[in-house]
């Protein structure tokens, strides 16, 4: 379901989410990783804003999407291939220094998160940091054709207890994107 709107609406979610200033969220995650020159999965790379920054800064990034349209554009922006693939069926053993993850796990089904968090725990190496953002709150939702899992901490640790171990922090942060800055969202972070 969600797949199909970023492909109908790619252009526009490029543009849309381009030049968002994630600053904030990159420190929170970069902070944390002790390797500045790993390799960073980008899980649901979008525009490939994120993966284009963690380039510059040295990193050897693989850039995900799930969308071919959006891939095409990601890929084009970075000078290097996106793969497409359904975050579903990752297949990574200690290969990754850091997993970041903005807002693209929340389009699965509760079900389906508890098994991308075993396969991207899977994928880091010994001390590699996850980076998740959802929306927050209790409910899940359909909006504008994509369907969106929420998570407050309590909701999140209710359902993945064995990750609790594994955080780093949980914080609220509200979206950056204009007109859309009363929106909340879920983040964590957790290491290996």
């Amino acid at each position: 379901m969600s797949v199909e709107f970023y492909n109908k609406n790619a252009e526009k979610f490029f543009k849309d989410t381009l030049k968002a200033d994630m600053n904030y969220l990159y420190r929170k995650f970069l902070d944390n990783i002790s390797v500045k020159n790993g390799e960073i999965l980008d899980l649901g790379c979008g525009s490939g804003r994120d993966s284009k920054f963690f380039k510059e800064l040295g990193f050897k990034i693989l850039p995900m999407d799930l969308s071919e349209e959006l891939a095409k554009k990601a890929s084009e922006y970075l000078g290097q291939k996106v793969i497409v693939q359904d975050m579903k069926e990752l297949d990574y053993e200690n290969r990754f220094t850091g997993v970041w993850a903005c807002a693209s796990i929340l389009h699965l089904k509760l079900e389906d998160v508890g098994i991308v968090l075993e396969k991207v725990f899977k994928s880091l190496k010994k001390d590699g940091v996850f980076y998740a953002s959802f929306k927050y709150g209790e409910n899940d939702y359909i909006k504008d054709d994509r369907y969106f899992t929420c998570f407050t901490e309590e909701r999140f640790f209710k359902n993945f207890p064995k990750y609790k171990k594994n955080c780093i922090e949980v914080f609220q942060t509200f979206d950056v994107r204009k007109e859309r800055e009363n929106e909340k969202w879920f983040n964590i972070i957790l290491k290996k």
